[in-house]
């Protein structure tokens, strides 16, 4: 504390003013910028003229005013974004519970990571898009494709899926890894192939898609061959008759 006619010491520089934060040219995503800490530690972030900042941030609890100074700025770039798919954030919730047991009670546990399948016994009307076009191709209905048509989506036969299931929780790898076909197909090519597999007779339209459909979906399924020495065998020409016959004899549609 300083006494009568002294003058106060100036702080001493924080040690982070040699960090790699102040001295490189980085670039630098911050999640949640625009809240209390966040927008002050954008502030100090922005402070290096070398830096360049992104801030993502849905308003939940922060607020676009307190990076009003920034906004325009050439280094500085603002993006309101949050969760938009419950579905992949319940998959994430659910993977770091499983680990959390794993390492607080040795439970042995196997996660996969499972990509679209198709084959016997699915929902007739779920609405997944095989099911979808099998079930309207019996019926004499339009298949209905989710405009552009052009998104794309990998395909597994159940057979396949089951056979990668069994390696992982043989073997000693806790994953994840990735159990899918990675074949690749649009929606407009599913569709086609379904009409001339089942019923060539058929009109194919296009709708209207869904805000959050994603525009690609294809396993990567390095690890699944290397550490489980697994891949898929049956292609989606060979597994569409299979789950055709299975809906022909719960819809009563005679061949």
């Amino acid at each position: 504390m300083a006494t009568n006619g002294e003058a106060k010491k100036p702080p001493t520089p924080s040690p982070l003013r040699n960090s790699k934060f102040f001295q490189s040219n980085m670039r630098i995503l911050v999640t949640g910028g625009a809240g209390f800490i966040g927008s002050h530690l954008v502030d100090r972030l922005m402070a290096n003229e070398k830096n360049e900042v992104i801030v993502a941030d849905n308003y939940f609890t922060g607020s676009k005013d307190n990076l009003k100074k920034w906004i325009g700025h050439p280094r500085f770039e603002l993006i309101r974004h949050g969760v938009r798919s419950c579905y992949d954030e319940g998959k994430r919730v659910a993977e770091t519970l499983m680990f959390d047991y794993h390492r607080q009670h040795g439970i042995e546990i196997r996660i996969a990571r499972i990509f679209n399948t198709y084959g016997p016994r699915m929902n007739i009307d779920d609405g997944r898009v095989v099911s979808n076009f099998i079930a309207q191709a019996l019926r004499g209905e339009a298949l209905t494709v989710q405009a552009p048509g052009t998104q794309t989506r990998s395909f597994c036969y159940v057979s396949d899926m089951v056979d990668g299931l069994i390696r992982l929780m043989e073997g000693e790898n806790t994953g994840p890894i990735n159990i899918g076909n990675p074949g690749e197909f649009t929606m407009m090519e599913l569709a086609e192939t379904v009409k001339e597999l089942i019923n060539k007779d058929v009109k194919i339209k296009n709708v209207e898609n869904t805000p959050d459909d994603p525009r690609q979906r294809k396993p990567d399924i390095t690890k699944a061959k290397e550490l489980l020495g697994w891949e898929p065998k049956v292609n989606l020409r060979e597994g569409l008759p299979l789950m055709e016959e299975d809906f022909r004899q719960r819809l009563g549609v005679p061949k």
